[in-house]
């Protein structure tokens, strides 16, 4: 998917009650755009230094920048915010609701760019507005499949159309597991080890069952049926039985699979008649619940078979010792 446009009106519009912003310069420049999710406090830049000042990210003014310009006198104020405003910065914030000079508000509506007052302390705004910008700005994709929460794990299911995915989600539905998403789930990447699956606001809580249809999830089990988002955890993809393939028995060889760069295992499941697949499923949730405990059932059954076999070649050597001894009896 393409990088997504942030532009500042929209930025205003989404967190004016939950930042408790208020707007001090004019909306000239609500349509400048905001390129990335970092923040920057513009300390050294204010004071002169500005080899290194990162311009194009949003710029944070807290206590130590405020009274920074309030020792300086009028004249090296107004020097001192020109020559930091001269850059095309996105928009400014200034927090714990310091008062802010004439000349700053001034500048800022001469030149475009937005200027905001916040009540929060620097440490709590830039933790809150960092939350909102990287989750705008985080990767994302979106898969075929159906994402379901199962005692707490979030399973994907993934496979060729009309194999059984949505049918498997109403079956686990309806045994107390939890629906997030059914045919395309929207994928976002939280952090380097965390993908968190979705789905559309036209289509949540609907599962699309063949031969009956869209049915609602929420209205039919109630609202503990149903989440609105859920970390994916592992993807157990459903195939076609081939009774020529050679399908996985011990476990040993764990597959991982990657999405957005997030590494996930990956269950291969095979469909025949008769097969229990929601048991199957619930057990693989289980199952990874116990490897996250640190139980992996195929490397301690493996671990039992080699202790199995040392054990069976040390009584080998000590049989082949005694025959040894009698065949040096010479008497």
């Amino acid at each position: 998917m393409p990088l997504p446009t942030l532009y500042i009106e929209n930025l205003y519009r989404d967190n004016r009650k939950n930042l408790k912003l208020t707007l001090l310069s004019n909306k000239g420049g609500f349509n400048r755009v905001i390129h990335n999710a970092e923040l920057n406090r513009p300390a050294l830049a204010l004071a002169g230094f500005i080899d290194l000042f990162t311009y194009n990210r949003v710029q944070v003014l807290g206590n130590t920048e405020m009274r920074y310009l309030r020792s300086l006198t009028k004249d090296r104020v107004t020097e001192s915010i020109r020559k930091v405003l001269a850059f095309e910065i996105p928009c400014i914030f200034v927090t714990e609701s310091n008062r802010v000079p004439k000349d700053l508000i001034a500048i800022a509506n001469n030149r475009n760019i937005s200027l905001f007052r916040t009540k929060y302390s620097t440490t709590v705004f830039s933790h809150i507005l960092s939350d909102y910008l990287q989750n705008y700005f985080a990767a994302r994709t979106q898969v075929h499949g159906t994402l379901v929460d199962v005692y707490g794990i979030g399973v994907l299911f993934t496979g060729r159309s009309g194999i059984g995915k949505s049918e498997i989600a109403l079956d686990l539905v309806e045994r107390g597991h939890r629906l997030v998403a059914d045919d395309v789930v929207l994928i976002t990447k939280k952090s380097d080890e965390i993908i968190m699956g979705e789905t559309s606001k036209l289509a949540e809580h609907y599962l699309e069952i063949r031969g009956l249809g869209l049915i609602d999830v929420r209205s039919i089990f109630g609202v503990r049926a149903v989440r609105v988002h859920k970390r994916i955890e592992v993807e157990v993809q459903l195939m076609d039985f081939d009774p020529g393939e050679e399908y996985d028995r011990l476990g040993l060889d764990e597959k991982i699979v990657q999405v957005l760069g997030v590494k996930i295992p990956k269950v291969i499941l095979p469909m025949n008649p008769g097969k229990n697949i929601t048991v199957i499923a619930e057990t693989i949730a289980l199952n990874q619940l116990m490897k996250i405990y640190g139980h992996h059932a195929p490397q301690e059954f493996s671990e039992r078979l080699k202790e199995k076999l040392r054990k069976k070649e040390i009584e080998h050597l000590k049989k082949l010792k005694k025959r040894d001894f009698l065949e040096k009896d010479f008497e």
